[in-house]
C-alpha cells in the first residue's frame, strides 16, 4: 500500500505541473487571480504536493542501495544555503528565459539573476536533488530525486530551446549578450560584471528561509539536517 501511496503522490505532482495548461484551466486561473495570484497559488499547492510526496517516500517500504557517508550531510548543508539563494533571486525576477519569465522589465545590459545564470530556479532543483541524493540511498528516495534531478538538467535545454524559437535568433542573441546557461560562467568569462549589490529584500528573504527550513526539517520531515 505504501509503494501505491508514494505512485499516487509522485503522479499528482508531476501532473499539477502539465494538466492545468493542456486543460486551460491555467489561463482561467490567470485571468481570475492574475499573474502574481496565480504564481502564490500555484506555489501552495505545489510545496504541499512535494510534502506528501517525501513523507510517501519515507512511508515506503526501504531497500537499500548505498549507505550514507558522513560527508554526505556536508553537501547537503553547503548545497541548501545556495539553492535557497538561486530560489529567493528567481523566483518573480524579470527573465525572459526561465519556464514562467518574459521580457517585460528585463535590461539586457543588467540582466541580474539572469547574469549569474539564465535558468536559477532548474538550477536550484538540480541542485536540492542531487545533493539530497546522497544521503539517501534507498530505492524510495532514489525514485523521489532521481526524477527531479534529470527534470531539472533536461528540462534547461528544453526550455531554452522553447524561449529561443519564441523570441527568434536575432533578439535572443540580444537578450542573451551578457548571461550565460552554466552559473558564473558569464562572469567569468567578462560577460556579465555585477553593476548593483543585490537585492536586500531578496537577500533577506533567503536567510529568513534558510533559518527557517534549518529548524523545520526535523518536525516537518522528521531528521536534523545537521546529523544522518
Amino acid at each position: 500500500m505504501n509503494w501505491i501511496e508514494f505512485a499516487l503522490a509522485m503522479g499528482l505532482f508531476m501532473v499539477s505541473h502539465r494538466l492545468p495548461a493542456a486543460l486551460g484551466v491555467k489561463g482561467w486561473l490567470l485571468r481570475k487571480l492574475g499573474p502574481r495570484g496565480y504564481l502564490i497559488a500555484f506555489s501552495i499547492v505545489s510545496l504541499a504536493l512535494l510534502w506528501w510526496v517525501i513523507m510517501a517516500a519515507q512511508r515506503a517500504p526501504f531497500v537499500e542501495l548505498w549507505a550514507p557517508e558522513p560527508w554526505h550531510r556536508w553537501v547537503v548543508n553547503i548545497a541548501m544555503p545556495v539553492v535557497i539563494a538561486l530560489g529567493s533571486f528567481g523566483v518573480a525576477a524579470p527573465n525572459p528565459f526561465a519556464f514562467e519569465g518574459t521580457p517585460k522589465g528585463f535590461d539586457p545590459a543588467h540582466p541580474g539573476i539572469a547574469g549569474l545564470t539564465r535558468q536559477p530556479l532548474l538550477w536550484a532543483l538540480a541542485l536540492w536533488a542531487g545533493a539530497h541524493l546522497l544521503p539517501n540511498g534507498d530505492v524510495a528516495h532514489v525514485l523521489l530525486f532521481g526524477p527531479f534531478l534529470l527534470l531539472a538538467l533536461i528540462g534547461m535545454p528544453v526550455v531554452e530551446a522553447r524561449k529561443r524559437r519564441a523570441l527568434g535568433a536575432k533578439r535572443w542573441a540580444q537578450l542573451t549578450a551578457h548571461t550565460h546557461l552554466l552559473p558564473l560562467a558569464a562572469l567569468i568569462t567578462g560577460r556579465w560584471k555585477p553593476h548593483a549589490a543585490p537585492s536586500w529584500r531578496r537577500a533577506g528573504i533567503a536567510v529568513f528561509l534558510w533559518v527557517g527550513l534549518w529548524h523545520l526539517h526535523q518536525p516537518v520531515i522528521g531528521l536534523w539536517p545537521g546529523a544522518w
